[in-house]
């Protein structure tokens, strides 16, 4: 691009006819010309020096530009898909009473992104969880989703919006002690919630093939996963199998939950009734709990590929060697291939099953194999806690 030149030298410069008094000297003239024709060359060497200069601060300001746009755009990105590094804005939609301590959430993004694909990746590795936040005293806790039922997949497959609708569901224990617990129950529909993650608690390998979950109280999600999780891979055979034994306080936990494996209490034959303890309660109606349907229905898709057996406090029915012996045994039998164990539930249940976990260095270990497992001798199985 030329330079424009102004001033009166430039027009002299340019080859135009001056209007000099004609009494000018000629020695005045050639030194006014000479003068002319030093600061014409002076402006010629600085205007394209004052356009590169113009050049470089457009550049500048364009790629200055271009990055904070991709800047907002990942961040954009991420506070609209689920991801482990910043927490992402989903709304409760709804919240159902399971029992008296416990509820069912339902929670979706508040914007559209790529979740599914971020959910899908996670349910192929094995059992996950999430952080929920809680901002008034910026503390998080982990929660895990439940596997997605069929009726939520179609509705988000059907609305326009896509990814957008498609929810995340948690079964949460109102804690009395627990901040983060008594903060979840106590928000309104509607709220907006803060979550992060997925969180890879527990990796199932692809050779495993046999899964005992022993489960205590809200620890049965994350067994729902694992079931979800082994059952529907691709590469999966009709010989893959999961076995859950779901232990819980009271029956209104598990209400209609009928044994697999194990007799129940009113199964058992009438002369062992006379020489035990008769139940706190019973079920009253043979009604099913929300979490027992979910079984349910994952034993109706699975069929033959799912067992589950019930305990419950009140009714004086634990978890013991013998349940936990039945199951191995006769999964030596019946498959091979990897074998895992998961345990899930309060620490305390932990504890007792197969010893506490460890906090080291800020990150929280296994810990030594203990506990009523570690009796048991069990040759060929993994064990994990969760």
């Amino acid at each position: 691009m030329t330079p424009r030149l102004r001033g009166p030298g430039s027009l002299a410069f340019a080859g135009s006819t001056p209007c000099y008094p004609r009494t000018v000297p000629s020695s005045t003239f050639r030194a006014s010309l000479r003068h002319v024709s030093s600061s014409a060359s002076s402006s010629s060497s600085s205007s394209p020096s004052k356009g590169r200069t113009f050049v470089r601060i457009a550049v500048v300001a364009a790629t200055a530009g271009a990055i904070g746009a991709y800047v907002r755009w990942q961040q954009d990105s991420k506070n609209s898909t689920l991801n482990p590094f910043t927490f992402t804005h989903y709304e409760l939609v709804s919240r159902e009473p399971i029992s008296s301590t416990s509820s069912l959430f339902t929670l979706r993004p508040v914007r559209p992104g790529h979740n599914r694909e971020v959910y899908e990746a996670a349910w192929r590795t094995g059992v996950w969880s999430v952080m929920f936040k809680q901002p008034q005293l910026q503390i998080g806790r982990d929660y895990t989703p439940l596997p997605p039922i069929e009726k939520v997949l179609d509705a988000a497959e059907n609305t326009s919006e896509g990814e957008h609708q498609e929810p995340l569901r948690f079964l949460i224990r109102r804690d009395p002690h627990g901040e983060v617990s008594r903060y979840l129950h106590g928000l309104s529909l509607g709220t907006t919630v803060e979550m992060r993650g997925p969180q890879i608690e527990c990796e199932i390998p692809s050779d495993v093939k046999d899964i005992l979950f022993i489960a205590g109280g809200t620890g049965i999600a994350p067994a729902l996963q694992a079931a979800y999780t082994l059952l529907r891979r691709e590469n999966g055979t009709p010989d893959a199998r999961i076995h859950i034994l779901w232990a819980n306080r009271k029956r209104e936990d598990c209400l209609g939950g009928s044994n697999d494996n194990l007799q129940s209490p009113d199964e058992r034959p009438w002369w062992r009734k006379l020489f035990s303890s008769s139940p706190a309660t019973a079920p009253e109606t043979p009604s099913k709990g929300l979490i027992v349907k979910e079984l349910e229905t994952l034993k109706s898709r699975f069929p033959g590929q799912i067992t589950i057996d019930y305990f419950v406090d009140e009714e004086r029915t634990m978890i013991d060697k013998q349940s936990i012996l039945r199951l191995t045994k006769s999964s030596d039998v019946s498959t091979s291939g990897g074998k895992l164990i998961l345990v899930s539930g309060p620490d305390g249940f932990i504890s007792y099953m197969a010893g506490p976990k460890l906090w080291a260095e800020g990150r929280e270990l296994q810990g030594p194999l203990q506990g009523m497992i570690r009796e048991l001798d069990l040759k060929g199985w993994s064990v994990w806690k969760l």
